[in-house]
């Protein structure tokens, strides 16, 4: 692993990475690099975005609201969203925003989970349709990381929008996570990362995790890089320092806008492979975590929800995470669950091996795929299990 990560950093598109395995009570850990390509050296408790590794965290505070009967899975979220309420629904995907029907039904708690609200990235299936259109005009789709309104504004925006499709018809990627912030903190009375930290990050020892960097930590935290297209050359996408996440976000995004350290991921797969149970903690219940990592999409589904090139051949989709269907490749066999960021991140815990996986990494792909360092860390994983 050592050897292979070192040579994704030395190929020059990465100043740095951190990966961790942890299987059966041992714990290996590669520190590569450094936190910028001009930077520190890279720490074990180096600060990154987790982009959408941010939704697994998202999903397990949504079912602790369930365990507490505040929310119910199959119950309209119309009380606490009301901008939600008599929704729309696109004729087809293609057409005129006007082009509509109405709703069948109300969108659920469920249909939020397991994204499939009626709202998403219709990117994948529609580029350039008036809905994606309008959808970018309001500064919403998961390109526009992150949304720079309030809560209430980002719900405006959405509620003037028609759905995609109807409630519980189809999966469309992100959006849903999103919503799932707003419900949840004004369902608890308190703000989304308030009680994330109440609830998960604080009993969990999450100390490094959160939706903004205390100026003491700012030495700690990454800087994330791009390609600059007109010239093709690297550029800073997200600094350190007068970056993103410097100061208090208004928005806490759901969806993808936390950062985390291996540790506070580490403490966060291990309360899931013990299903709910962290130390003396109990975060959720054993029957809540199995919930979470069963496979909720049907084959029909699948077929019709385009996401990367055949993503659906070997995953499933549980609530807010992906569950492995199928072994494809070395890594990951069925019944493994997680996810990963758009910047090279990568969380991933394997039941049946006793095993989890964090890989963190700072940079937006220049295609459409994970970068390569994110499946060598997993095979590299893999590949060191002999019995």
């Amino acid at each position: 692993m050592r050897a292979v990560l070192r040579r994704d950093v030395d190929s020059g598109r990465l100043p740095g990475v951190v990966g961790l395995v942890a299987r059966r009570g041992a714990e290996h850990v590669e520190v590569i690099g450094s936190q910028s390509f001009d930077g520190a050296p890279m720490r074990r408790d180096s600060i990154f975005r987790l982009a959408s590794m941010t939704k697994p965290i998202t999903a397990v505070a949504a079912m602790i609201l369930v365990e507490e009967c505040r929310l119910r899975l199959d119950e309209p979220v119309d009380e606490w969203l009301p901008e939600l309420r008599d929704r729309k629904v696109l004729r087809t995907l293609d057409g005129p925003l006007d082009d509509t029907v109405p709703a069948i039904r109300s969108i659920t708690l469920r249909d939020l989970l397991t994204f499939r609200s009626g709202y998403g990235e219709v990117l994948f299936s529609a580029p350039g349709c008036p809905m994606h259109r309008a959808l970018v005009e309001a500064r919403l789709p998961l390109a526009e990381w992150l949304f720079d309104g309030t809560p209430d504004e980002f719900m405006k925006r959405l509620g003037a929008l028609p759905l995609a499709h109807q409630p519980g018809e189809r999966w469309l990627y992100h959006m849903s996570a999103d919503i799932l912030g707003v419900l949840i903190a004004r369902a608890s009375g308190r703000s989304f990362g308030a009680f994330l930290r109440e609830r998960v990050l604080g009993p969990l020892g999450m100390k490094d995790t959160g939706f903004s960097v205390p100026d003491a930590k700012l030495d700690r935290l990454t800087v994330c890089y791009r390609t600059d297209p007109s010239s093709g050359q690297v550029a800073v996408h997200d600094d350190a320092r007068g970056g993103l996440f410097t100061q208090a976000r208004v928005f806490e995004s759901g969806g993808g806008g936390m950062v985390s350290t291996v540790d506070d991921m580490l403490a966060f797969g291990q309360m899931l492979l013990n299903q709910g149970a962290y130390g003396r903690e109990r975060i959720l219940s054993r029957p809540s975590v199995v919930l979470m990592t069963t496979d909720h999409l049907t084959p029909e589904q699948k077929a019709t929800s385009p996401f990367f090139p055949h993503f659906w051949d070997s995953f499933g989709w549980g609530l807010g995470l992906s569950v492995v269907t199928r072994r494809s490749e070395l890594a990951r066999g069925p019944g493994c669950f997680g996810w990963d960021g758009t910047f090279g991140t990568s969380f991933y815990v394997d039941p049946s091996e006793a095993l989890v996986g964090i890989l963190m990494s700072q940079r937006v792909p220049d295609a459409f795929a994970m970068p390569a360092v994110v499946g060598d860390f997993w095979t590299s994983a893999y590949q060191a299990i002999d019995d």
